[in-house]
């Protein structure tokens, strides 16, 4: 009975009947939100358990864009610390965080969204999977090209240190600045992807992300200017102009979904005192 109480939880079901809207109880809700926390926290933790075992292929990873911007640098300019008598046991726990985060993403990412889609009528509910599927590869896209571009950003930052003086940077420091910066270009790639979701439950119209499309594509290169840890241009080019490309296709779909809409129900979306095409 135990065993079955305890994978009853990881279900979820709920205990009263679900309305053809999709409208469950509130108790229902909690109950769902809570078997589907518990699921994230089961593949994280496994997920954690195999990269602490690798734990020294995703140190020599994470260390790889600082001694790739290190080797460009003079000789001797700038070395890696690691100090305190816990910061060993600090850094394999952050690292293991950080690779189960990215490596379960897909997961958690689609869970989230699952939460949310029996608000939805079921037409929607079927292209909204496909795009919560797509939302995972995309975080993961967004971390290995900022992956890519840490090197370059490290080699501008750490090389404004006046001639002859040494930067002694602490690992743990490290590897918060480089995790925080994967994660930014990660969710940076999701952005447009959110924008679809929201076109598909009605927030978000197509013909609005045209008539901003102007302010939208600033918006998108100063969000990058200011994410981008460095003052290279390169670096920001390289998250922004994915960024627009995403939007662009967000902003295509969300229009062709509004046309869809509106072929099937022709008065959606009128207000009170607007004509009818009946």
């Amino acid at each position: 009975m135990r065993i079955a109480g305890l994978v009853g939880l990881f279900k979820g079901r709920p205990h009263h009947d679900v309305g053809p809207d999709g409208r469950m109880a509130l108790s229902d809700h909690f109950r769902e939100f809570r078997a589907r926390l518990l699921r994230c926290l089961l593949v994280f933790a496994i997920a954690f358990a195999l990269a602490i075992v690798f734990r020294h292929a995703l140190y020599d990873a994470v260390y790889g864009p600082y001694s790739a911007a290190q080797a460009k640098l003079p000789e001797g300019k700038t070395v890696a610390t690691t100090s305190g008598a816990g910061a060993g046991l600090l850094l394999w726990l952050t690292l293991g965080s950080f690779a189960a985060l990215v490596v379960t993403a897909p997961y958690w990412l689609y869970q989230i969204w699952a939460f949310v889609v029996p608000g939805l009528y079921a037409r929607e509910r079927k292209m909204s999977r496909i795009f919560a599927a797509v939302a995972g590869p995309l975080f993961i896209a967004g971390v290995a090209l900022g992956y890519l571009t840490l090197p370059l950003a490290l080699e501008v930052l750490i090389g404004f240190n006046p001639e002859g003086v040494t930067n002694l940077t602490d690992f743990n420091d490290y590897l918060q600045f480089f995790t925080r910066t994967l994660f930014v270009f990660g969710l940076a790639f999701n952005i447009p992807v959110f924008v679809v979701l929201l076109n598909l439950a009605g927030v978000v119209k197509g013909a609005s992300l045209k008539a901003y499309r102007p302010w939208i594509i600033i918006g998108t290169f100063i969000f990058a200017a200011v994410a981008t840890p460095s003052a290279d241009p390169f670096s920001m080019l390289m998250m922004a102009v994915p960024m627009v490309v995403l939007f662009f296709l967000s902003e295509a779909i969300a229009r062709f979904n509004d046309r869809r809409r509106a072929r099937r129900a022709p008065n959606a979306g009128l207000a009170p005192d607007e004509l009818s095409q009946i």
